[in-house]
């Protein structure tokens, strides 16, 4: 019974951010749960890896490129996932990107890309999915929060980074708010610094390389060590949590 709450077995999932880190341990972790996955990202190589990965699981896998924040193009995408794997019942909202400007400098082109792909792209992606899983019964969405939705990151100028993670926060609470009678439960998890191509990234890895003298488990976080809380969040172990935000950071902003 322990193992079977934990169990995505004949489910279908889709991942966001697939072709990226987080978002690629995790969805190669649903389907080693049992899921079958729909692997979104808007770099078709990366995404397409994903989905094979998946495949040498044993389970069904489609790779579709596009672009999060596009109402359009994320409603077909569901509907392609639907189509050829099933009735979505879960799903985890993994894509982002980054950069960095001081604030007096930072350009309305830079703040706007991160906006519209970090939070923009969670609540286009959650609304296509709410639909598929309010026709369909029901279902779970994780959306990926970070530690900088509650503290800003030393050395770093990433105010709107910062500011749209404390937004997919908030959005998660209040669309489990307006769900929670109608059979969908959405949950945040909230990584820590974790050992990701954007977070070791030259631009940013000079400030960051010393974070881990801080964080109380004396380490970063690796991709993989996600997938246990999502598939938690996801799978019926976590049958009473929604509106939740799981903050995974080895003990940093307890300090």
């Amino acid at each position: 019974m322990t193992q079977e709450i934990f169990s995505l077995e004949g489910t279908v999932a889709l991942v966001t951010g697939a072709g990226g880190g987080i978002g690629g341990a995790i969805a190669r972790g649903l389907a080693q749960a049992g899921a079958d996955v729909g692997c979104v990202d808007r770099d078709p190589v990366a995404v397409e890896r994903c989905a094979d990965d998946i495949r040498s699981y044993g389970r069904r896998a489609l790779a579709v490129e596009v672009d999060t924040s596009d109402d359009a193009g994320m409603a077909d995408a569901v509907a392609r996932v639907e189509g050829e794997l099933g009735p979505l019942r879960h799903a985890v909202n993994s894509a982002g990107i980054n950069s960095s400007s001081p604030a007096e400098l930072m350009s309305m082109t830079m703040w706007d890309s991160v906006l519209t792909t970090n939070l923009k792209g969670v609540f286009v992606s959650c609304q296509a999915e709410g639909r598929a899983m309010l026709a369909g019964g029901g279902g779970s969405i994780v959306n990926i929060g970070s530690v900088s939705a509650s503290i800003a990151n030393r050395g770093l100028t990433q105010v709107h980074y910062n500011a749209a993670k404390a937004g997919v926060v908030h959005l998660t609470t209040s669309l489990a708010l307006e769900w929670a009678r109608r059979g969908i439960r959405v949950n945040a998890l909230s990584p820590g610094y974790t050992r990701t191509p954007m977070a070791t990234h030259p631009d940013v890895w000079e400030h960051v390389k010393a974070y881990a003298e801080d964080i109380p488990l004396g380490r970063w976080a690796e991709p993989e060590e996600m997938v246990g809380p999502a598939v938690f969040l996801l799978s019926a172990a976590s049958s009473y949590c929604t509106g939740s935000n799981l903050v995974v950071d080895g003990g940093c902003i307890c300090w």
